[in-house]
C-alpha cells in the first residue's frame, strides 16, 4: 500500500575532533540501520566532528575535516539507498552555523560546496537554511536540541503544513531527574502536533565534564515506540521503528479541522525522487507504544558518572585511578562510582562486548586478561590510600579499610605526620615559630594554617602514589587522581585550596550529600557494600585538629555553621532560583517557618553570604566534575559570577534586618 515507513534514530559515542572515529562509527550506524529496513537514518549534533569542540569551531581545521569525512560518507556504498541525516558545522556568509545535512546517493538539491564535494556530485551549491525535504509518500523536518525546549519550536509550524515525519539530532546531558523531562517533551510534541517524532541523541564523554546519556526514541501521535539505552557502554546503538503513516494523518484530521491558522506559515520543500515505504508494505507491522522505564536518582548516579569515568579512563591512556580514601560518605561515594564501573565492565564483558573487553585489556596492560569478577577487576586498575595523622581517628581508618576490601580495590595507609612536621620545620627554621593548635593556646590563624598544611600535603601524596604506585608495583602506566568533594561543600568553598579535594577529575562534584547519602544507602542493597552502613552513621569531619579522648572533637557542619541538608536549599536558591540575600531571606522564613524563626533565618543566610563570598575565589580551581545538576557551581561553565565580592554586603544584610524588626514587632506580619 506503500504508507509503511522505517525510521532509524542512532546514539553514538563521539568524541571531539575524533574524525577517524566518528566516521567509523557514523559508518556502522548506517549499516545497521539498511539491516533493519531503515531509509532514513538520523544521527547525533555535530557528529562528525563531534559536539564538545568549544572554539576549536572557530578553526578552519574543523570545517576542512568534517567536509572530508562527508566526502567519505558520500562515497561510501553504505550510504547508498537511505537518506542520511548528519550533523557538522557550516560556514556560509562568514557564519559558522550548527547544521543538519541531508543527502541521498550523492545527489543534492544556494550554498556553494567544497571543490572536494563538487567532484564527486557533479553540483555546484544546495540550498541553505531552514527547509523541510518532500519524497514521495511524506515530508520531513528537522529541529536540533535547543529547539526542542524553545516556547515556539518549529514542530509546530512544521506540523501545520503537513510536515509528517519531525526529526531531531541531539547533544543532550545527563543530568539528575532530567530524562522524563525530555521525555515528556517529545510526547507533548506529537500528542498537540500528531506525527512521528524521531530523536537520536549524543552518548558519552566527548572530552568535557558533562556525560550524554543517549535516549534515543521514536514517538508517534504522543506515544513513545521505540526507546534506546539511557547508559550504555556500547560505542553505538540504533534504534529502528516500523510506523503507519496512515495513523498520523488520522490522527491529525480531526485535530486540524478546529484547530488549523487560517494562514500557516509555509515551509519550503526540497523535492526528491524517494520514498521511505515500498509498495507491498500491508504485511509489515508496526510498532506499539511502549512503557518508559525511567531510572531513580540514585541508579543515575550509580550509571551515569561510572560510565563518564570509563571514557575518561580508556581515553586517557592511563591504566587506572587513585582515590584519597577518608572513609567519609563523600570519598566513599566515589569509590563506589568505581565499583559500579566494575560491574558494567564485566557484564558487558560477559555480554559479548569486545570493543570494551580490548579497552580494558588494554587499560591493564594484559592481551590475554579476561575480567570474571567486578571485585578482581577493581583491584587491577583501582587503588584506594588512608592517608592518616595524629589527628585521625581509628574509626576513619577502619571505614576505609572495610569498604576497600568489600569492593576489591588495592588499599594502602599512609601516614602523613612526617611530612607534615617536616614542612612545619622549615616554616620554623625561617621564622622562629612554631604554629599551635587553638586547643593548645594557638590563634585561628595558626589553627586554620595547620589544617590546610595537613590537607595540602595530601594532595602531593596523591599525585605522587598515582605515578609510582604501579611502578613499585612492576606494573606499567599511571593512575588519575580522582576527587571527592561534593556540590554543596563546593558552593560555599569549604575545602582547602589545592587539598585533596584538588584531582584530575572529580565524579561527585555536581552531587550534593543529600542525593550522595541516598546513593550509599541503593548500592548497600545493590552490591551488598555493607560497610556503608557505619560510614553513613557517622559525622562528616575532616579530622584535621586534636583528638578528644581519641575521639573526634571537630565536624564539618559545626564548622559550617549549618547542616548539610539545610546548605543544599540555601545553595538551590542561590544557584537556580537567583537568589541574593534579601530574596532567599523573604524565601526561607515561610520554606523554614517550622524550625527557625525569622532571626535566626536570617542569621543562616547571612553567615552563608559571607562564606560563599569570602571563599568565592576558591571556584577557580575546581577539579573538573561530572556535571549532574544545574546546582553546579562549577565556574565559568555553570555558574558565571565573579570571584572577588565584597564580603560585607552591607545594603543588603541592612534590608533583611530591617524586615525581621518590622515581623518582631508586629506579630500579623511573620
Amino acid at each position: 500500500m506503500g504508507r509503511k515507513v522505517t525510521v532509524a534514530a542512532c546514539s553514538l559515542n563521539q568524541w571531539a575532533l575524533d574524525f577517524e572515529g566518528n566516521s567509523e562509527r557514523i559508518l556502522r550506524s548506517i549499516e545497521i540501520a539498511k539491516v533493519h529496513g531503515a531509509k532514513y537514518r538520523l544521527g547525533p549534533e555535530l557528529e562528525i566532528c563531534g559536539y564538545g569542540c568549544g572554539d576549536h569551531f572557530f578553526e578552519s581545521d574543523t570545517l576542512l575535516h568534517s567536509f572530508q569525512v562527508l566526502r567519505n560518507l558520500l562515497e561510501s556504498p553504505i550510504t547508498q539507498d537511505i537518506i542520511c541525516d548528519v550533523g557538522m558545522p557550516i560556514m556560509h556568509h562568514n557564519t559558522r552555523y550548527n547544521c543538519r545535512v541531508l543527502f541521498l546517493n550523492r545527489q543534492v538539491e544556494e550554498y556553494f560546496l567544497p571543490r572536494m564535494i563538487q567532484e564527486i556530485t557533479g553540483q555546484d551549491s544546495v540550498p541553505f537554511g531552514f527547509c523541510v525535504l518532500s519524497t514521495k509518500d511524506t515530508c520531513i523536518g528537522s529541529e536540533i536540541c535547543a529547539e526542542l525546549w524553545n516556547p515556539s519550536s518549529p514542530h509546530i509550524q512544521m506540523g501545520l503544513d503537513g510536515v509528517e515525519i519531525f526529526t531531531n539530532s541531539s547533544a543532550s546531558h545527563h543530568e539528575l531527574r532530567k530524562a522524563d523531562q525530555r521525555i515528556n517533551l517529545i510526547k507533548s510534541a506529537t500528542t498537540k502536533s500528531g506525527g512521528i517524532y524521531l530523536y537520536a541523541n549524543q552518548r558519552g564523554c566527548d572530552g568535557d565534564r558533562v556525560y550524554y546519556d543517549g535516549c534515543s526514541m521514536v514517538a508517534i501521535n504522543g506515544d513513545i515506540v521505540a526507546q534506546g539505552a539511557q547508559f550504555s557502554l556500547n560505542d553505538l546503538e540504533v534504534t529502528t521503528a516500523t510506523l503507519d503513516l496512515e495513523d498520523v494523518r488520522s490522527y491529525r484530521g480531526e485535530l486540524y479541522q478546529s484547530h488549523m491558522p487560517s494562514e500557516p506559515r509555509l515551509c519550503h520543500r526540497i523535492k526528491v525522487d524517494f520514498s521511505l515505504s515500498s509498495g507491498d508494505d500491508v504485511y509489515l507491522p508496526t510498532q506499539q507504544p511502549i512503557k518508559w522505564h525511567f531510572h531513580t536518582p540514585e541508579e543515575e548516579i550509580s550509571l551515569g558518572p561510572a560510565c563518564w569515568l570509563w571514557d575518561y579512563l580508556r581515553r586517557s591512556g592511563q591504566a587506572g585511578f587513585l582515590l584519597p580514601l577518608s572513609g567519609g560518605v563523600d570519598s566513599s561515594s566515589t569509590a563506589c562510582i568505581v565499583h559500579s564501573m566494575c560491574v558494567l565492565l564485566c557484564q558487558a564483558v560477559e555480554d559479548g562486548n569486545s570493543s570494551v573487553l580490548e579497552d580494558v585489556r588494554r587499560v591493564v596492560g594484559d592481551d590475554s586478561y579476561l575480567p570474571q569478577q567486578p571485585k578482581e577487576l577493581c583491584g587491577r586498575i583501582f587503588t584506594t590510600c588512608y592517608m592518616g595523622s595524629e589527628n585521625s581517628s581509628e574509626d576513619t581508618c577502619s571505614r576505609a579499610r572495610d569498604l576497600a576490601r568489600q569492593i576489591g580495590s588495592t588499599h594502602m595507609n599512609i601516614n602523613i605526620d612526617m611530612a607534615v612536621k617536616g614542612i612545619l620545620g622549615i616554616f620554623s627554621v625561617v621564622t622562629g615559630r612554631w604554629p599551635q593548635f587553638r586547643v593548645n593556646g594557638g590563634s585561628l590563624r595558626e589553627n586554620l594554617a595547620l589544617q590546610n598544611v595537613q590537607a595540602r600535603v595530601r594532595m602531593v601524596l596523591a599525585y605522587l602514589f598515582a605515578q609510582l604506585s604501579l611502578w613499585a608495583r612492576g606494573k606499567p602506566g599511571g593512575l588519575l587522581v580522582l576527587g571527592s568533594s561534593n556540590v554543596d561543600e563546593s558552593l560555599t568553598g569549604y575545602f582547602t585550596k589545592y587539598d585533596c579535594s584538588s584531582a584530575d577529575i572529580n565524579p561527585i562534584g555536581g552531587i550534593s550529600k543529600t542525593d550522595l547519602k541516598s546513593f550509599l544507602l541503593y548500592c548497600i542493597e545493590k552490591f551488598q557494600l555493607t560497610a556503608l552502613r557505619h560510614i553513613l552513621a557517622a559525622p562528616p569531619t575532616a579530622e584535621l585538629e586534636p583528638l578528644t579522648d581519641g575521639q573526634v572533637s571537630q565536624t564539618d557542619e559545626a564548622d559550617m555553621g549549618m547542616t548539610y541538608s539545610e546548605l543544599s536549599v540555601i545553595g538551590r536558591l542561590r544557584k537556580i532560583s537567583k537568589c541574593g540575600p534579601f530574596s532567599m531571606f523573604c524565601k526561607l522564613i515561610h520554606m523554614w517557618k517550622d524550625a527557625l524563626s525569622p532571626t535566626e533565618v536570617a542569621q543562616k543566610v547571612k553567615h552563608f553570604f559571607r562564606m560563599y563570598s569570602v571563599n568565592r575565589h576558591k571556584m577557580t580551581t575546581v577539579t573538573p566534575s561530572y556535571h549532574a545538576d544545574s546546582y553546579s557551581p562549577d565556574d565559568n561553565r555553570y555558574d558565571i559570577r565573579p570571584f572577588l565580592y565584597n564580603t560585607r554586603w552591607t545594603w543588603q544584610f541592612r534590608c533583611i534586618d530591617k524586615q525581621v524588626t518590622q515581623m518582631t514587632t508586629d506579630p500579623l506580619k511573620q
